[in-house]
């Protein structure tokens, strides 16, 4: 399975310190594991890990992440 990020994840891991980024790299690494909800009102599935939520799709074999964020600014 093919992983590609978008320009605001990459900026948002790229400012956490890097055990974070590992928790959350991880995580990614280890869809469909994980908790795992369908997004109501849009497309996509969202990826709870701790206080951060990845929003992500999948088309085919490509996942792909959209944006990773803070639990209450993600939704936004």
């Amino acid at each position: 399975m093919e992983i590609r990020y978008s320009k605001q994840a990459i900026k948002f891991l790229s400012k956490r310190d890097p055990n974070t980024q590992k928790r959350i790299v991880n995580a990614i690494n280890a869809i469909p594991l994980g908790d795992i909800k369908k997004l109501q009102g849009q497309n996509g599935y969202r990826l709870r890990i701790g206080d951060y939520r990845v929003i992500f799709d999948r088309d085919g074999n490509i996942l792909y992440i959209e944006k990773i964020d803070n639990r209450g600014q993600v939704y936004k």
